[in-house]
């Protein structure tokens, strides 16, 4: 199977759906809200992706300064690619875009975290997330 690799090729609104719908992500993203999804893909500044020919088989969408932190948002491959180290090379390619001293950071579902364990990834238990629908409390 030939895939390729890229950091320039545009990706639309629906081929980022589809992609996340094929694989295990699009269960906790937001897949029906096509805006939403189109500002997910706007606003990152570092997106690599796969193509078996014309059809997006994977991506990884990240935000990043480049030179301390990357925070790879999505990683997505589709089912029927899987197991074949696409996602892996998604982030071998995404790290290399990254400065020297730039972390790699995610939040992965907890039936992932063997694989970013063999990865090389070290768990951290200090995330906090704060959900759209909660506010800053005051003191």
């Amino acid at each position: 199977m030939n895939i390729e690799f890229s950091t320039t090729k545009a990706v639309s609104t629906m081929q980022f759906k589809a992609v996340l719908e094929a694989s295990t992500l699009g269960k906790r993203r937001p897949v029906d809200d096509l805006k939403c999804l189109a500002g997910m893909l706007a606003n990152s500044n570092l997106l690599v992706t796969a193509w078996h020919e014309e059809r997006l088989v994977g991506v990884a969408r990240s935000v990043t300064d480049f030179h301390y932190a990357c925070y790879l948002s999505d990683l997505a491959v589709d089912v029927d690619y899987q197991s074949a180290g696409i996602g892996r090379r998604l982030q071998a390619i995404t790290k290399s875009q990254l400065g020297p001293h730039c972390k790699l950071i995610l939040i992965a579902a907890p039936q992932a975290d063997a694989y970013y364990g063999k990865l090389g990834f070290t768990k951290n238990p200090r995330c906090w997330v704060l959900n759209p629908e909660a506010e800053i409390k005051s003191n």
